[in-house]
This record gives structure tokens, C-alpha cells and sequence, in this order.
């Protein structure tokens, strides 16, 4: 465990310095083991394919917005199939997911999605009388969702001046 955790530390020192997100390190990479990989020399391997990255990232960044504007639109097409699987006869199924879809791109954070997702998943099921279906964890998300939401917006440090 400890050494675990100085590689997660260099790991977080080395992206803070280069200017990038901090890593996590995981104890098992699932790809890497589907692929076959059972010891760090996999995870050392990976870091090599991603080394070049590193310098090339510059170059990546000269590429203008709508050069690459097609392609997200691809991608987002593609990824919206999954929308189809949802059951649009129960509200309170089909509103959750499609408030997320939808207040991702508009507040231009996939955090408000997603906190505004779990409230509305846990009220709707508590409005339809569904409540023995809401799992326990999900009561707590929405919770916690409404405090953030509330602590982001200032809201909830004008409840204490009072």
C-alpha cells in the first residue's frame, strides 16, 4: 500500500508541475487486465506509449476550435445512441437522464448535470410514491447534490449570516 501511494504522490507532483491534471493511480486497470497485463511493467509500458504525448501536446493545441468541431459532433452523435434505451413511458426514468443530457451542454458542466440529475432522480421517485426503490446511497448523492449546488451558487453562505 505505501508504495502505492508514493507513486500516486510523484504521479500528482509530476502533473502539477507539468500543468496538468493530477493522475490516480489504481490498483488494477481493468483494460490492462483484459489485455493480459498482470504486474506494474504494464502500467510502465503504458506510461512510455504516453510519453511522446507529452511533447506533442503543444502541437495538438495549435489545431483551431473548428477543425476539430466535426468530429466532437461525430462523437457526441455516437454517443447519443445510448439514448434510445431509455424508457420514455416512466418520468421518472426518462426526466433524470435527459435533465443531465441536457444541462451538461448548457451550463457547460458536466458537475451540474450531474448534481442536478440526482435530485431529480430521488424527487421524482419520491413524488410517484416509488421511495422503497430509492437505494440509501441515493438519498445521501442527492443531499450532498443539493448542498453544492447551494455552496456553489452563494445561497448557502447566506443562510448562515442570518
Amino acid at each position: 500500500m505505501r508504495e502505492g501511494l508514493i507513486v500516486d504522490a510523484w504521479a500528482t507532483l509530476g502533473a502539477g508541475l507539468a500543468g496538468s491534471s493530477s493522475g490516480t493511480a489504481y490498483i488494477e486497470s481493468v483494460a490492462g487486465i483484459q489485455l493480459g497485463g498482470r504486474t506494474g511493467l504494464t502500467s510502465v509500458f503504458t506510461a512510455l506509449c504516453f510519453l511522446p504525448c507529452f511533447f506533442l501536446a503543444p502541437l495538438a493545441a495549435m489545431v483551431p476550435p473548428y477543425a476539430t468541431a466535426a468530429v466532437l459532433l461525430l462523437v457526441g452523435a455516437a454517443m447519443f445512441r445510448s439514448v434510445a434505451r431509455l424508457d420514455f413511458k416512466r418520468i421518472e426514468e426518462a426526466l433524470p437522464a435527459f435533465l443531465i443530457i441536457i444541462l451538461i451542454p448548457l451550463t457547460f458542466s458536466i458537475t451540474q448535470g450531474i448534481l442536478w440529475g440526482f435530485i431529480a432522480h430521488t424527487g421524482l421517485y419520491l413524488l410517484t410514491g416509488r421511495r422503497r426503490e430509492i437505494h440509501p446511497v441515493m438519498y445521501a448523492l442527492a443531499g450532498l447534490s443539493v448542498f453544492l449546488l447551494a455552496l456553489e451558487h452563494g445561497r448557502l453562505l447566506e443562510l448562515f449570516k442570518h
